[in-house]
């Protein structure tokens, strides 16, 4: 059925689709054309001259892209946001003369979906790429790459990105099933020296971060108390587990899940009394409020990892995005993790569009793709870079193992000295069995 009509405010309207998909599941697809020449006129109007189309933008060329992601269920706690980094990253395209309009799909966090949105997007949206920020993504794919779609987007999921060669990952190639030397080192030098770990069972980078990261804290000289590798995703029942590390003696939490999940660990230990360090892979920014009620409160003292600059760094590049974000998409404060991924796929999908010339196939796309070997996150990595060829991938974690720490306090995120950010190397002869 067609919903009513909405105007964003950008004053371009909305259509938003909600589709049947069979068993139960629903697919909330919405499409949107950016009308790039009264974009261009409005800039005109504003500054006195039209911006500049990079050089070899393909003149009047439209894209249509898909947004594979996780709208609802478990994942959306994280994955709602996408969009908004999507828009961010289409304004700042357009300014570039790259048309891009997108159609989304939401996975539902469920893998049967997934499969089902995914085949939707290119066989009946056509779709010349797929945008994927999802903890699901995994269950598309086989179909996705036998299919010969460009995907890009985030190696939070699976280990399909180190080996598929359509797809191409602005988080970096991590192999999860290495062991890195950095988050042993963080918990070491914020004086923890009992390891606690928990992970979902179904998410492979999840529980393999999570053994992972065990292995790390014993190379750096702490014990490892507790290691869960068991959870349903999306899970809030915190308590047993909280029980077991407080009786193991557990002082470093570190949870490879969602921030609901991580939020309702961390409110339990704190109810029992137990004194720990936490550091949180997910839940800076934006992802707080989606950590549910009194996130802000248990968050308190609590560390955050983030692959990119966070936005306390006020870089150049984190002011473009910053920026971005709020012309485009009315987003202001700082971003979620599906924001940051949305956007810099958007860069990465521009990157690729200008080194690949005029009327690109599917096919010729993916070979340019593969042939960038310094993509630098549109500045968001300090300078560092990554590759997207086939050889190389998983060597390294996002660029040159690298991580960000910020620290919330009161209403807001603090740098940590000495930790933004902080690189590590893999461990010889260490991997996650």
């Amino acid at each position: 059925m067609i919903l009513p009509r909405v105007a964003l405010q950008t004053g371009q309207w909305h259509d938003l689709d909600v589709n049947s998909l069979g068993g139960g599941d629903t697919m909330i697809r919405s499409k949107r054309v950016i009308a790039a020449l009264a974009a261009t006129t409005l800039v005109a109007g504003a500054c006195g001259s039209s911006p500049k189309p990079a050089a070899n933008a393909t003149s009047g060329k439209t894209y249509t892209i898909g947004v594979l992601t996780d709208l609802t269920g478990p994942g959306s706690n994280t994955g709602s946001t996408t969009l908004q980094g999507i828009k961010a990253g289409i304004g700042l395209a357009t300014k570039q003369g790259y048309h891009i309009k997108y159609v989304t799909a939401d996975t539902g966090t469920s893998l049967t979906q997934t499969l089902t949105a995914a085949k939707t997007l290119v066989e009946q949206d056509h779709v010349f790429a797929v945008i994927q920020v999802s903890v699901v993504g995994f269950a598309a794919a086989s179909y996705l790459t036998s299919a010969g779609i460009p995907v890009i987007g985030g190696n939070v999921d699976g280990p399909e990105w180190l080996t598929a060669r359509n797809m191409f990952s602005v988080f970096g190639y991590a192999d999860y099933t290495k062991v890195q030397t950095t988050l042993g080192q963080i918990f070491k030098q914020l004086g923890a020296t009992n390891f606690g770990g928990v992970a979902y069972s179904i998410e492979p980078s999840s529980y393999d971060n999570v053994k992972g990261s065990a292995i790390s804290a014993q190379v750096a000289g702490l014990k490892v108390g507790y290691l869960n590798t068991q959870l349903s995703i999306g899970t809030t029942d915190m308590g047993p587990i909280a029980l077991a590390m407080k009786s193991d003696g557990v002082n470093a939490v570190y949870p490879a899940v969602t921030s609901q999940t991580s939020f309702a660990l961390v409110n339990q230990l704190r109810q029992l009394g137990v004194s720990f360090k936490a550091l949180l892979p997910t839940g800076y920014g934006g992802d707080l409020t989606g950590g549910g009620p009194g996130a802000a409160q248990a968050a308190q003292g609590v560390y955050f990892t983030d692959g990119f600059e966070p936005f306390e760094m006020q870089t150049a590049a984190t002011k473009r995005m910053a920026s971005a974000l709020k012309t485009y998409a009315g987003w202001t404060g700082d971003p979620t993790i599906s924001e940051y991924m949305a956007y810099l796929s958007i860069d990465a999908l521009v990157k690729g569009l200008q080194a690949g010339g005029s009327n690109p196939t599917q096919a010729s796309f993916i070979n340019t793709m593969l042939g960038i070997t310094n993509y630098n996150a549109a500045g968001l990595w300090g300078g560092r870079t990554s590759s997207f060829a086939l050889a190389g991938r998983g060597s390294v974690s996002g660029a040159d193992n690298c991580d960000w720490i910020t620290q919330y306090s009161g209403s807001t995120f603090h740098l940590v000295p000495h930790l933004d950010p902080i690189c590590g190397q893999n461990v010889p002869g260490k991997t996650v069995s």
